[in-house]
C-alpha cells in the first residue's frame, strides 16, 4: 500500500518526472550524499603552457641549451660590473638547479664554479706579483721589487700593491669566471650523447669517435675501482708498481675486448661507407668549411672583445653561412640514416631565444651606456646595478619555466621490519 500523505517526506522514495521519465530521487541536492562516480573533468587554461615531464620524444634539443649558455656568455663578456656578473651566475645556477637531470654529466656545474673561483684567485695573484697598469692612490702593502734590465722596460715584479689594482683584477677575473660558469651550465644541461647525435652528416665520424671515447673512459675508471676493491677484499696490496701492473693488464684487456666488439658492430651497421662525390664538390666543401670556421673564429673574437663589435657580427654571420653550406655539401658523402632525430620545437626556440635576447640587450647597453657596465676603479666607487641591463638578464630565467622537467629517478624505499 502506498504511504499516506501525512507521512514524513523522506518516506517518499522516488517519483516520476513527466510521462515515462526516469525515477528521480527526492531531496537530491538538499543534504543528501553525492552520487559515486568519476569526477567531472575540469579544463585547465594554463595546462598547455606548463612544462611537461621530459620523455624521449619531447626532450629539449641539446643545441638549444648551448645557444642559451653562449648568449649568457656573450652578455658576461660585455661587462665587468660584479653585480651584473653575479646576476648572470645566479640565473645560470637557478636554471641548472631547476632543469638538471640526474646523470653523471649533469654534475659538472659545481666543478666549473670552483674553477671560476680559482681563475679569480690566479688573476689576483698575477696582479700582485707582476703589477698592473692601473695607477692607484691607496697603497695596501709593498713587496720586494726585482730590478729589471733596460730592455724589459714596462715589466715589473713585486713593488707596491694598490687597492685599485686589486679591485680591477677581481672585476676582470670575475668576468672570465662567469664565462666558464656559463659553459659549465651548458655542460650540465645538454646531454653530450644527444648533442653529438645531432651533428650533421659531415661530422658523423668525429662524433662517433667522441662518443666512443666518452663511453670507454668511465668504463675504464669503473674497471680500475672494481679490481682495486676485489684485491682489497682478498687482502692483496692495491698500491705500488706491482699492483698497478697487475690491475692495468685486466683493464687493458677489457678495453680491447670492448673495442673489438664496438668495431664489429659498427662494421655490421655500415659505418665508414661513403657515397661517390665529384671532386669539384669535395673542393668546394673544403673551402666553405675552412673559410666558414675561420670567419666564425674571428667573428666570435669580435663579439667577445668590446673593440671588435663592428666587424664581429658580419663576420660571424658570413662564417656561419659558409660553414653551414660546407657541412651540408659534406653530408652528401654520408649514406647513413638517423634513428629518432631530436626535434627542434617551440620550447627549443624559446630557450635559445632567451639567451640571444640577453646577449642582444647587453650588447646594446654596452654601446649606449658603457659606464654603467664598467664601474670605475680610479677613484674607487661602489658599483651600481643598472636597471635595464639587470631586467634583460632576468630573461635568461625563461628556460626554468618552459623547458621539460626531468623525470625524477625513483629512490629505493627501505622496508620496515614488522614486529610480531
Amino acid at each position: 500500500m502506498p504511504p499516506s500523505g501525512g507521512g514524513p517526506p523522506e518516506h517518499h522514495a522516488e517519483r516520476r518526472s513527466g510521462s515515462g521519465g526516469s525515477p528521480v530521487r527526492e531531496g537530491a541536492g538538499r543534504g543528501t550524499a553525492p552520487r559515486s562516480g568519476p569526477a567531472p573533468h575540469r579544463r585547465d587554461p594554463l595546462g598547455a603552457l606548463r612544462a611537461p615531464t621530459a620523455t624521449r620524444s619531447n626532450a629539449l634539443h641539446a643545441g638549444a641549451w648551448w645557444l642559451w649558455a653562449l648568449g649568457l656568455a656573450v652578455a658576461a663578456s660585455r661587462t665587468t660590473n660584479p653585480l651584473l656578473l653575479g646576476l648572470l651566475v645566479g640565473v645560470a645556477g637557478y636554471v641548472v638547479a631547476a632543469r638538471r637531470a640526474d646523470a653523471p654529466w649533469a654534475r659538472s656545474y659545481g666543478a666549473f664554479v670552483k674553477l671560476g673561483l680559482v681563475v679569480i684567485a690566479v688573476r689576483v695573484v698575477f696582479s700582485v706579483a707582476l703589477g698592473s697598469p692601473i695607477a692607484g692612490t691607496h697603497v695596501l702593502f709593498a713587496l720586494p721589487e726585482v730590478p729589471m734590465p733596460d730592455w724589459a722596460d714596462g715589466i715589473r715584479i713585486g713593488g707596491r700593491v694598490f687597492a685599485e689594482q686589486l679591485v680591477f683584477a677581481v672585476y676582470d677575473g670575475a668576468r672570465l669566471a662567469t664565462l666558464l660558469i656559463c659553459v659549465g651550465a651548458a655542460n650540465a644541461l645538454a646531454n653530450p650523447a644527444r648533442l653529438l647525435k645531432s651533428l650533421p652528416g659531415a661530422l658523423y665520424e668525429a662524433g662517433v669517435a667522441v662518443v666512443v671515447a666518452m663511453t670507454f673512459a668511465p668504463n675504464m675508471v669503473a674497471d680500475v675501482l672494481r679490481l682495486r676493491t676485489a684485491r682489497r677484499l682478498r687482502g692483496r696490496p692495491t698500491g705500488g708498481v706491482k699492483a698497478v701492473a697487475q690491475i692495468g693488464l685486466p683493464v687493458l684487456e677489457g678495453a680491447l675486448e670492448r673495442s673489438v666488439a664496438v668495431a664489429a658492430s659498427m662494421d655490421a651497421r655500415g659505418y665508414g661507407r661513403t657515397a661517390d662525390v665529384p671532386p669539384a664538390v669535395r673542393r668546394t666543401t673544403t673551402v666553405l668549411t675552412l673559410g666558414g670556421l675561420l670567419g666564425v673564429c674571428i667573428g666570435s673574437y669580435g663579439l667577445l672583445d668590446s673593440t671588435g663589435s663592428v666587424y664581429g657580427v658580419p663576420l660571424l654571420a658570413v662564417g656561419l653561412t659558409a660553414a653551414a653550406g660546407g657541412l651540408w655539401l659534406g653530408g652528401r658523402r654520408s649514406v647513413r640514416t638517423r634513428y629518432r632525430p631530436d626535434r627542434w620545437g617551440a620550447r627549443a626556440w624559446l630557450v635559445a631565444g632567451s639567451g640571444a635576447a640577453v646577449a642582444a640587450f647587453m650588447v646594446g647597453a654596452a654601446a649606449h651606456s658603457p659606464e654603467a657596465l664598467h664601474p670605475g676603479v680610479v677613484p674607487l666607487t661602489a658599483p651600481a646595478l643598472p636597471l635595464w641591463p639587470a631586467l634583460s638578464v632576468l630573461i635568461g630565467l625563461l628556460p626554468a619555466f618552459v623547458a621539460p622537467v626531468p623525470r625524477p629517478v625513483p629512490r629505493p624505499v627501505p622496508h620496515e621490519e614488522s614486529t610480531p
